[in-house]
């Protein structure tokens, strides 16, 4: 929960820092973490919504896995392709909620 509470932050942060470029930027910036945050929330919350055996939790991790690429690929697909916002605003807001989960796991507590 704590990890996507901070993506949804960084979401907000890169679209404020990228509005300096004007609104499609800060939107795109914005849409780009905002997915990442949606797609590690379905993760969590297919892999952690039941008790079981470690092959069960496996497979929910796996589909779990599965269901956050198709909703990265699709999300950058509305983005660029859809919604024709900036590519490298969605694509840095993208590497910056990314980057929430690396400190997360680096720095516990």
């Amino acid at each position: 929960m704590r990890v996507v509470i901070t993506q949804l932050s960084v979401a907000v942060v890169a679209g404020l820092a990228f509005c300096l470029q004007g609104r499609a930027a800060g939107l795109a910036a914005f849409a780009g973490a905002l997915i990442v945050a949606f797609a590690t929330a379905l993760l969590a919350a297919r892999a952690f919504s039941a008790l079981g055996g470690a092959g069960a939790t496996f497979m929910r991790f796996l589909v779990g896995m599965i269901l956050r690429w198709i909703i990265l690929i699709g999300g950058l697909l509305l983005i660029l392709v859809q919604w024709k916002l900036p590519p490298l605003p969605a694509l840095v807001g993208l590497v910056a909620a990314y980057a929430v989960n690396v400190f997360a796991f680096r720095f516990k507590g």
